[in-house]
């Protein structure tokens, strides 16, 4: 096939064919190009061709043939337009079909709105789906989470004016090695190293998540990112959830499926009431993260809220506002809340689920987190 034809192949299966295309390829489609044509038509082409109709069994061919012809990365795209164009939300309440879907962290936050109305059967299969996408983004997460908490954990907890009793000799004669007297035959201790705060954990993690249908995809991030965080002894983590109520998932962390299945996408907002029950959380309001993960539109008392983020800043807790974490960014929120955390010193923009790992680090350094995403390209909240 020359270069030419080529050409004209991609363009005729972008462009959809018809009398309109102007596109003539020498000797037609190939039977491949020709089936790969069919898929792309029933979803691109779906007003003028019908699309896939409500056949349970002409969706699952269709599935089917989309990971047959396209890479992962296109058939979850191909699946998510499938979603929202062809409303076919009705086919994840069928176990048969969704046990054909690429599974990814939309098609979770799509399985989690639904858990309510799903048959038990169904509830069944999306606990399979929900399960591997989890395990996939924990093998992705975790050790840049683990290495990136625990490390910073290590270098905020060294001593470096201890009292006498308060003294670690063995890294203190590591460390002033190089200033021994040997006239004298002993070390000058130039530099002392204390032993770190002896409490079980060393820092609180707070996260306060909104599930609201506009943050699906942070939520799912979150529960993973508090279950990893979970599994550390050096912190403490809580996970609440809330829309117009609030649900506390801490003790569900060791199981991550079930953290997720324990959140309610959709519905309200109540931040303030969110607020108040993590106030009643902290112990420590020096050693305390407070990460709050929303789109800011308070749906409670929007003063009250403002009064009870200024409270807990000022107590000395670290409050981080996340607009989103998830690779999507945040297109719509609340300015003028975002602009008013802004006048506390606590900065709201988007993170990305990379990036996180890091960003917890820097927390834990109470680095300024304007300039922490300001080293990382990310826009802040305006």
């Amino acid at each position: 096939m020359t270069d030419e034809t080529e050409r004209l192949r991609r363009w005729r299966l972008l462009l959809g064919g018809g009398a309109a295309d102007g596109i003539a390829i020498p000797g037609g489609l190939g039977a491949g190009d020709q089936a790969i044509d069919s898929t792309l038509e029933a979803l691109y082409d779906s007003d003028r061709s019908g699309g896939l109709g409500a056949s349970s069994p002409k969706v699952a061919r269709w599935l089917g043939d989309i990971r047959t012809y396209f890479p992962t990365s296109v058939v979850k795209v191909m699946q998510q337009d499938a979603l929202e164009r062809l409303n076919l939300r009705q086919m994840l309440l069928e176990p048969e079909l969704l046990e054909a879907v690429e599974p990814d962290v939309h098609l979770v936050s799509n399985l989690l709105s639904l858990s309510n109305v799903m048959p038990g059967k169904t509830k069944e299969t999306a606990r399979i789906v929900v399960r591997r996408v989890v395990e996939e983004l924990i093998r992705k997460l975790e050790n840049p989470t683990r290495q990136a908490v625990l490390g910073s954990l290590n270098r905020a907890i060294r001593n470096n004016r201890p009292r006498h009793s308060e003294i670690d000799w063995n890294r203190t004669i590591r460390a002033n090695l190089k200033h021994y007297q040997a006239e004298y035959k002993t070390i000058i201790p130039e530099r002392r190293i204390g032993f770190g705060r002896k409490r079980s954990t060393l820092r609180d993690i707070i996260l306060c998540v909104d599930q609201s249908g506009s943050m699906a995809t942070s939520v799912v991030y979150a529960g993973i990112f508090s279950a990893v965080l979970a599994s550390l002894p050096a912190v403490k983590t809580n996970l609440v959830v809330f829309d117009t109520a609030v649900v506390d998932l801490t003790e569900m962390l060791q199981d991550p499926v079930e953290v997720l299945f324990g959140t309610q996408l959709g519905g309200g907002t109540d931040i303030n009431q969110a607020l108040s029950y993590c106030q009643g959380l902290v112990r420590q309001p020096q050693d305390t993260i407070l990460v709050l993960i929303s789109d800011l539109y308070e749906g409670g008392n929007q003063t009250e809220m403002r009064k009870r983020m200024s409270s807990i800043v000022s107590s000395g807790v670290q409050l981080i506002t996340l607009l989103a974490l998830n690779d999507d960014g945040a297109p719509y929120y609340d300015h003028d809340n975002a602009k008013f955390l802004g006048s506390l010193g606590v900065p709201a923009f988007a993170c990305t689920p990379d990036l996180f790992p890091d960003l917890m680090a820097a927390a834990i350094h109470r680095q300024d987190m304007a300039q922490w995403a300001a080293t990382q390209d990310i826009a802040i909240a305006s």
